[in-house]
């Protein structure tokens, strides 16, 4: 059974996801860009993966925007994406895991609502740091 591990920023939470993940989608809708502060968020998905809080479980917390089924679970104290469960599905941060996973995105979603300057992205230069 593949066993991946994450973390929040602060380090105060820490979980496994025992299981594999069946889909990782790159969202563009208002409601990530929202949470997310940037052009999409990055999710891995799954029905059957089981989520394990190794520490710091108190300072999790999750959110459920009213009359929708977004919701989004995070650090209280740093404010770091987090895991969290929706339906029966569990729904994984991509940028919240730190052992390696090999899975390319399966597909955009919402496209219909990407921000507009995300169609140039690929002629933006690239820095191996902050420029100076």
């Amino acid at each position: 059974m593949t066993e991946h591990f994450g973390s929040c920023l602060c380090s105060t939470v820490k979980f496994s996801v025992h299981g594999d993940f069946d889909s990782f989608y790159l969202c563009h809708c208002r409601f990530c860009q929202k949470d997310t502060g940037s052009a999409h968020a990055a999710n891995l998905f799954s029905q059957t993966a089981k989520l394990y809080w190794l520490s710091g479980s108190e300072a999790v917390t999750s959110y459920s925007l009213p009359g929708t089924r977004h919701s989004k679970s995070f650090c209280k104290l740093c404010g770091s994406a987090l895991p969290g469960e929706t339906d029966g599905l569990l729904v994984v941060p991509a940028g919240s895991l730190d052992s390696e996973f090999h899975m390319l995105p399966s597909a955009h979603i919402f496209m219909s609502t990407r921000s507009t300057w995300e169609d140039e992205l690929k002629d933006a230069p690239k820095f191996e740091k902050l420029p100076d």
